[in-house]
């Protein structure tokens, strides 16, 4: 179960095996792919390996393959997904394929160029039997500049003829057909004559003989028929057997593929290892998590027994101070938040993974933006049907498809969790549920106990809902999420904004303090913690920690709403040490409080930038007392130590400033991206199916008055269900 949490305890193995077995084991260490091979010829250039030759090989029967491909999609022939074959691969396939990958692609190179050729042959004859009397054949769209340069190169001394060609759709042969047209030019003079030649030559148009008579073009047209009917026949039965080829590659085309990527990722393993001078025993490193190492000797025994070797592999573990590689386990359900974690890079070795904590925070982060409980449910449903049917998207290869199918669970979450922030907005499409009834009441606001009566009903178009009235707020908050009154106010989006706003800030902040918590047990392994988690922990807290407790000490205290403090402002002072402007205080110790909080944070930036490198540079120091006793006569290699060490300190540095002050300054900019979520789910709600309060059942739309009040808002489920009178505080 540590596993989950941290990436894995990793060891280094050294293996040993026979060359007659190198396939088999190697194949037997892919599927399992729990092993990093280690380069054991790091000075040797790749062409210098010594399978670099098999490498190449297989490189070229991947492009064979790409276009036995790329001809069968072409010719739209199926490609069968499903294939049983588990063959391991063996040298002699290599030689295998190969031939029958060069005797297939020549083969269909031949057809191609005979096909290409009888089609060339038929569309020739089939402008000539367009031909009648004209005497040439040119494409549609040159047809009109081929004019123009005629009439001014003879000034209108020719006579010229055209028609488009209209084959029938039997007749088109060519896969992507050309509009064409014929034409015939009548002129005087064989110079003339052969200055039209040219410039058909120019336009690429076709020139065919056309007889003096009629019996002659009579008998020119019987013999192109008859050529043409041959050349179909010819055609049809070039397409036949070119499609019967196609077809039988198409069959074996997705276990060639593997056999090939195998046999070439063997290949590459293989350049890895070192063989010794007999040429009969391979050496490999490999890194392994130490919890698979009996999987490992299983897997190398089975490739060992397939191949009929009468050794069996050795396996031995080798102490080393190498830091090794980082391996986190996954599976089907994990993969895609691990994924994500991955792409802004991978941690160090047995560094805490925080793959398993974003699979609550990505999707509820993502659920506060998109809250409708409608929009939820369709996006769950959509996720249940990428994983009911997982492996029948698996085979569209499309890569759109593909990554809605990884990220299927992702997808799963996110709509959960978007019914929960539904249900806690009721918001449902943009509907309102009003399944406990409403907090407020209108009936109090009319006479004799308010201060209205029919007549201000019918003559306003906009009331003011005043909590100070008996019975209009029954002083019982809505029991689950908001009111659904609030779904008819005018001033709904105002009331949602602050408070939204103010949520997206806490949830930011103690997102912030969860991660930096979860690296204390990084820093405990590297002994930093009093260096960097303690001040990173305190600069925070007394910042953005006493910013949430401004947030909640306002929600909760009993305060007139004109005279309510404006957090941002309070925020801003603080940090200027400005305490003179009205309005500024919040409860009686506020000012010791926050200028001891902003004196703190402050002190925690040179603890920060310094107090680690300087630690090290007095480790460093001892070392260097240390090594010139040690070392007095060698005076000039000293030196060149000396030197290394404040090239080595000057690093550290820099380092520790660059993540100081991303760190400060990271938490600042954070803090503020976190309003997005605010921003976002309001977005949302604004372009929702029925966003304005004029749509509903009541003509009137109700607004809550903002006369001064001193009663204390009640929060449940972290929105307030008593319409507040705060002007939001922008941040």
């Amino acid at each position: 179960m540590d596993s989950f949490f941290r990436s894995e305890e990793m060891c280094l193995v050294q293996l040993f095996f026979q060359t007659e077995s190198a396939h088999n084991c190697i194949n037997e260490l892919g599927h399992l792919g729990l092993v990093q091979f280690k380069d054991l010829n790091p000075g040797t250039v790749a062409f210098q390996r010594r399978f670099v030759k098999e490498v190449k090989k297989c490189e070229e029967m991947e492009r064979i393959l790409r276009f036995l491909e790329n001809e069968v999609v072409k010719s739209n022939i199926p490609i069968p997904a499903d294939f049983t074959s588990e063959t391991i691969p063996v040298p002699r396939d290599v030689l295998d394929l190969e031939s029958r990958f060069d005797k297939l692609e020549q083969e269909l190179k031949e057809i191609n160029s005979n096909r290409d050729t009888l089609r060339q042959n038929f569309t020739q004859l089939m402008e000539i039997n367009h031909l009648l009397f004209v005497a040439g054949v040119i494409k549609h769209e040159r047809f009109p500049a081929f004019e123009k340069i005629l009439w001014r190169l003879f000034h209108g001394n020719f006579v010229l003829r055209h028609a488009e060609i209209k084959p029938h759709e039997e007749e088109n042969m060519a896969e992507d057909p050309v509009k064409k047209d014929v034409f015939v030019v009548f002129v005087q003079g064989d110079q003339i004559r052969g200055k039209i030649r040219k410039l058909c030559d120019g336009f690429h148009a076709s020139m065919y003989p056309c007889p003096n008579n009629a019996y002659a073009r009579k008998e020119m047209r019987t013999n192109a028929n008859t050529r043409i009917e041959d050349l179909r026949l010819v055609l049809k039965r070039t397409e036949e057997f070119r499609e019967t080829t196609l077809t039988a590659a198409a069959a074996n085309l997705q276990e060639w593929t593997s056999k090939v990527k195998k046999m070439k990722a063997i290949y590459y393993t293989l350049n890895l290892c070192n063989i010794d001078i007999t040429q009969k025993l391979i050496v490999a490193e490999i890194w392994c998590p130490v919890s698979d190492l009996n999987s490992v000797h299983t897997a190398l025994i089975h490739g060992s027994e397939q191949s009929g070797s009468s050794l069996s592999p050795v396996v031995n573990r080798i102490q080393t101070q190498q830091t090794p590689p980082t391996f986190n386990r996954v599976n089907s359900f994990t993969t895609g938040f691990q994924s994500i974690i991955d792409a802004y890079g991978v941690g160090n070795y047995q560094e805490i993974n925080p793959a398993p904590y974003t699979m609550v925070t990505f999707p509820f982060l993502f659920a506060v933006m998109f809250g409708d409980c409608g929009h939820g449910l369709v996006m769950t449903l959509l996720a249940l049907w990428l994983i009911l049917h997982q492996e029948h998207f698996r085979k569209l290869k499309n890569e759109l498809i593909d990554m809605l199918v990884d990220g299927r669970y992702i997808i799963f979450l996110m709509g959960l969790f978007s019914i929960y922030t539904g249900l806690i907005y009721n918001d449902c499409f943009s509907k309102s549920f009003n399944v406990f009834g409403s907090s407020w009441s209108v009936r109090p606001m009319f006479h004799p106990h308010g201060p209205w009566t029919n007549d201000t009903l019918h003559d306003s178009g906009h009331l003011h809902l005043d909590p100070l009235v008996s019975g209009v707020y029954s002083g019982n908050p809505y029991p689950f999420g908001v009111d659904p009154i609030w779904n008819i106010a005018s001033n709904k989006l105002s009331f949602l904004n602050s408070y939204k706003m103010k949520m997206s800030v806490i949830m930011g902040v103690a997102h912030m303090l969860f991660g930096v918590t979860l690296s204390l047990v990084n820093y405990i392994n590297l002994k930093d913690v009093a260096l960097q988690f303690i001040p990173e922990v305190i600069f925070m807290l007394s910042l953005f920690g006493y910013l949430i407790f401004l947030i909640l000490y306002k929600w909760c205290v009993v305060m007139k709403s004109e005279s309510a403090p404006s957090i941002l402002l309070l925020f801003i002072n603080m940090m200027l040490f400005d305490y003179s402007s009205e309005g500024t205080v919040l409860y009686r110790t506020q000012k010791p409080v926050q200028i001891f909080l902003v004196v703190v944070a402050v002190l925690m930036v040179p603890w920060l930038l310094f107090a680690k490198p300087l630690l090290l540079y007095r480790k460093h120091k001892q070392l260097k007392f240390l090594s010139l006793q040690f070392c007095l006569s060698l005076f000039f290699g000293v030196k060149k130590a000396f030197f290394s060490l404040q090239v080595s300190m000057a690093d550290i540095f820099v380092y520790q400033g660059i993540h100081t002050i991303e760190y400060c300054l990271g938490c600042i900019s954070n803090t503020a991206s976190y309003l997005r979520l605010w921003a976002l789910s309001l977005a949302h709600a604004a372009f929702g199916f029925c966003s304005t309060p004029s749509t509903y059942t009541p003509d009137v739309a109700f607004g809550f008055c903002s006369t001064p009040s001193t009663y204390t808002p009640d929060v449940a489920f972290g929105f307030c269900s008593t319409p507040s009178t705060y002007t939001p505080d922008v941040a």
